[in-house]
């Protein structure tokens, strides 16, 4: 099959665990074609709505031999990989897996490759991990079909690295202390765009063995993208640049104040001094319906993103070890927010859990520590506040829409998940989340998430001076809606009933 036929392909897409890949299925799917995704721990491809409409095989780029399967009958294959995270080789673990799986590409007969890797001036002095990302790309072209490379700077979308690194500091610290790459000029591209031209690149028989540079509509500087920010989440921020902090003292203040390690952060700072603009026009020339929009308008489309609590994928997930089993209890920062997961398994039926934490508060109260929600609630009270004199609508039936005390149902799937957000005055934007998922011999798990979205320093200082008192509070809450799916809801029967509060 030729790769300029419009008509279906099958697709094999690398990287469907990471955070370009992940959201390339679905906009593939959408076209129409067949989309096979190769993965390591296919569990990690679990939570993901695409994930019954995929073909998935277990396979480790690093061990071409199990490649050839996972190519056969392939036509195109999307090369989305990076080894940023295993540590001081992974230039050359980058190189190698491209080698591997172009040359397996080759000999299973897919005739063609879509890369996308970084942008910069290769006849500059570009960091070690920029050059890595144009060297993988000259590994792709040396030993397989012919490639398209795609080279692009910093993504702007929620849950990017690069993006979130820049969020988290624009959130974290009103006055920055900065290192001079601050000023270095760069050409931010919205996530949408990078995803439209690599299914633009499927029908375009023109970009078949070329580089083509993509950016967004602004060149601008690191530190205006600070600002940018900032001012789409209504903060003020005071930036001071310093000749003295170097890449390593930089990667350790990232490390302290965003959730990005040292490991990861040293290289990409590294290439931050490097100038990372588009030379050319080949991509209006190839593409010229493609409309790359503005930064500002990229800022606003991810924080809107995070507003809907609707973020696909994130970086973290590609360069996280499996977990395998879900852990008891995990105090985790993804996509800006904080989160803290519980679960626990529970001897009754999902139905009955179900019933358990939809009927929390309102007259039958939040079952442990409920002087504790009730002091909250007089103090929100006081502050000018809802407060949790609102109740709720019904001992026992929720509906998107509803108050109940002083939170707001976001979310309802009955018997598996209600989202509540928080209505009392935080310094930034609080949701708790409740799901349980059918086990085995009539158990379940059950999930409590609380995510917390800091605004500014001010919103980071409050989470962790409260923390001790939550931590308490919530592990309590779970053990309590545990305990009532089996005493109280095992049968549909209607919760008790408390005092009214005062």
């Amino acid at each position: 099959m030729d790769a300029s036929q419009p008509e279906r392909q099958h697709i094999l897409v690398t990287g469907a665990t990471g955070y370009v890949g992940g959201r390339l299925v679905p906009r593939l799917l959408a076209a129409g074609h067949r989309v096979r995704c190769v993965v390591r721990d296919p569990e990690r491809l679990a939570g993901h709505a695409w994930r019954d409409q995929v073909e998935v095989v277990q396979g480790d780029l690093m061990a071409p031999e199990a490649l050839a399967p996972a190519m056969q009958g392939i036509d195109l294959l999307y090369y989305l990989v990076h080894s940023l995270g295993a540590g001081e080789d992974f230039a050359r673990r980058d190189r190698e897996a491209a080698l591997a799986c172009a040359a397996t590409a080759r000999r299973m007969g897919v005739r063609r490759i879509i890369y996308l890797g970084g942008l910069g001036d290769p006849d500059a002095d570009l960091s070690r991990h920029l050059r890595s990302r144009q060297e993988t790309g000259d590994a792709l072209r040396q030993s397989g079909p012919p490639v398209t490379e795609f080279r692009a700077a910093v993504i702007v979308g929620s849950g990017s690295l690069s993006f979130e690194m820049i969020r988290y500091l624009s959130e974290r610290l009103p006055i920055m202390i900065c290192p001079r790459w601050v000023y270095t000029r760069v050409q931010p591209i919205a996530i949408r765009n990078v995803l439209d031209y690599l299914c633009a690149a499927i029908t375009c028989p023109e970009s078949v063995g070329r580089i083509i540079e993509i950016g967004g509509q602004d060149v601008i500087t690191y530190a205006d993208m600070m600002q940018g920010y900032a001012r789409a989440r209504g903060l003020r921020r005071r930036l001071v640049a310093v000749p003295v902090l170097t890449p390593r003292l930089s990667s350790y203040w990232v490390h302290l104040v965003t959730p990005i390690p040292s490991n990861i952060a040293g290289p990409l700072i590294k290439g931050l001094g490097n100038e990372v603009v588009v030379r050319d026009a080949l991509a209006s020339q190839l593409f010229p319906d493609i409309h790359p929009l503005d930064y500002d308008r990229s800022v606003r489309l991810a924080l809107d993103k995070l507003d809907a609590n609707r973020v696909e994928t994130t970086w973290s997930g590609a360069l996280s070890s499996s977990q395998g089993k879900a852990v008891p209890v995990a105090l985790i920062n993804s996509e800006g927010m904080i989160i803290e997961r519980r679960q626990i398994a529970v001897d009754a039926s999902s139905a009955a859990v179900y019933r358990s934490f939809a009927s929390i508060g309102g007259t039958r109260g939040w079952l442990y520590l409920d002087w504790a929600w009730q002091l909250r609630g007089t103090i929100d009270r006081l502050l000018g506040g809802v407060g949790m004199r609102r109740g709720r609508r019904d001992p026992v039936a929720l509906r998107v829409g509803d108050a109940l005390d002083f939170w707001r149902v976001e979310s309802v799937i009955p018997d598996r998940l209600i989202r509540l957000r928080a209505e009392m005055k935080v310094p930034g934007r609080a949701w708790l989340e409740y799901r349980v998922e059918s086990s085995v011999a009539g158990r379940s798990v059950l999930s409590q998430t609380a995510f917390f979205d800091p605004k500014g320093l001010s919103g980071l200082l409050y989470w962790y001076a409260l923390y001790p008192i939550h931590r308490l509070i919530f592990s309590g809450l779970i053990q309590r809606i545990a305990e009532s799916s089996v005493t109280t809801f095992a049968e549909p029967t209607l919760p008790p009933v408390r005092g009214m509060p005062d």
